[in-house]
């Protein structure tokens, strides 16, 4: 189901609770939400259709990775990039993003994995798992 989109600060800057398997449904309605705003959006956090629960969708080269309970646990090459999010007015903002990351999350059976990004996925993963954290641009 297509949610809408939260734009309140004050929600969005909660850190979101870990995902347990209750939640895939809310993954299904993530991964419907942002392929309803695909035009104008790469990536997208719960916290962003009202739910804080660690669950982030992205485009992986063309087609949408979840991940359940996402964490940074290695990066590497620093650049400041300028983001802008569908939950903020506005335009882009500055930030500071890292060329090449490894995750450790869990996948729609909750299976761990872990895996190392670069370049653009790299920084599309790092904007949402930003959001899980609270964290806004």
């Amino acid at each position: 189901m297509v949610r809408e989109i939260m734009h309140d600060p004050i929600f969005l800057g909660r850190v979101s609770q870990d995902a347990t398997e209750e939640d895939i449904p809310l993954a299904q309605d993530l991964l419907d939400t942002l392929a309803a705003h695909k035009d104008a959006c790469v990536g997208m956090a719960a916290n962003m259709i009202g739910q804080c629960k660690r669950i982030i969708a992205v485009d992986n080269g063309g087609a949408y990775l979840t991940m359940f309970n996402p964490e940074i646990t290695k990066r590497s090459g620093p650049y400041e990039a300028q983001e802008g999010c569908l939950s903020l007015l506005g335009g882009p903002r500055p930030c500071l993003r890292y060329q090449k990351i490894t995750v450790k999350w869990q996948n729609e059976k909750f299976q761990t994995r872990i895996k190392t990004f670069t370049g653009w996925t790299a920084q599309i993963i790092q904007h949402e798992i930003d959001h899980c954290n609270g964290i806004l641009i």
